[in-house]
């Protein structure tokens, strides 16, 4: 028989995803930033090579030319931003949960899960939509050989004195599309993969740190697996210099398509999938370990 879960606490998962965020973003920033300069380095010339030939030869460019703190550039906004929009993350995710039942120890059914995961997604992009413009900005501008912000509070303060607050937020539709479904796909896959991970006989709650790891970091190859064609986009899109795309993200993804054909909306892939797996493995097990996740004692049917 299925062990029956425990009440979900919305305001502890706030507390843990807050703790994991801390987490994911130290180990994976570097690979983020490799990724979005991937992702937004302008169509080389005719007859002249790409900025970067891949991840590999971008961050060793990126090492050369800037050292170590040139993988950091950017990441006090997501430090500032991440750590909150995590903990609204988990927030959103066990508030979707409790929605769907009736009563304390229902029990979810996959599909549930996934659309517990999707409300967490809305919930966070309020946070994540200016932190990540913020970011990509800051993590762009040394490759192209122009100092613009001195950091991610003048980066703020100079796009709402130029755009004000639809400045700082250029990108939200296009975050939206990334996170709503990106995030349904994690939630559900962590649950289904702690589930089969879980020895017969055992409780879901006494699974083994490497297993939360595997579990964690699988669900995030899954999470990007959806996320990089809305996240290249949106990338392109954050970045890209005022009037530029006058209709949003169709004006990108025309662009991208028609001088680059479909390969380019996973720009940045192999990035993505270095950093997804530890970065997420890490961050599910100090949110475990910390502070413990009700999620684990939610068993699906």
């Amino acid at each position: 028989m299925a062990e029956q879960p425990q009440p979900i606490s919305p305001v502890k998962n706030f507390f843990a995803g807050g703790f994991g965020g801390v987490c994911l973003v130290f180990v994976g920033h570097p690979l983020d930033t490799i990724k979005v300069r991937l992702q937004t380095q302008p169509r080389p010339q005719p007859g002249q090579p790409p900025l970067y030939s891949g991840t590999f030869d971008c961050f060793r460019k990126t090492l050369t030319g800037e050292g170590v703190r040139g993988l950091y550039r950017g990441m006090a906004a997501p430090i500032i931003g991440v750590t909150p929009m995590f903990a609204v993350c988990f927030f959103g995710f066990g508030l979707g949960k409790r929605l769907q039942q009736k009563k304390p120890d229902d029990i979810l059914t996959y599909p549930q899960l996934f659309a517990a995961g999707m409300l967490s997604g809305v919930f966070t992009t309020a946070i994540m939509a200016p932190g990540e413009r913020i970011k990509c900005l800051l993590q762009i501008q040394a490759a192209t050989g122009e100092t613009k912000y001195s950091g991610s509070l003048d980066c703020a303060k100079q796009l709402y004195r130029e755009a004000g607050i639809r400045g700082v937020y250029k990108g939200t539709v296009l975050t939206l599309m990334r996170d709503v479904p990106a995030s349904g796909m994690y939630f559900m896959t962590y649950e289904w993969l702690k589930n089969i991970l879980t020895p017969e006989g055992k409780s879901v709650s006494d699974l083994s740190v490497p297993r939360i790891l595997f579990a964690g970091g699988l669900a995030g190859i899954f999470n990007w697996a959806v996320a990089i064609p809305p996240d290249v986009l949106k990338s392109r899109f954050q970045t890209a210099p005022p009037g530029k795309y006058p209709n949003g993200f169709r004006d990108v993804l025309r662009e991208l398509i028609r001088e680059e054909g479909v390969a380019s909306l996973y720009k940045g892939f192999t990035a993505v999938m270095i950093r997804a797996f530890p970065a997420n493995a890490v961050s599910k097990l100090h949110f475990q370990m910390g502070f413990g996740d009700f999620a684990t004692h939610n068993e699906c049917l």
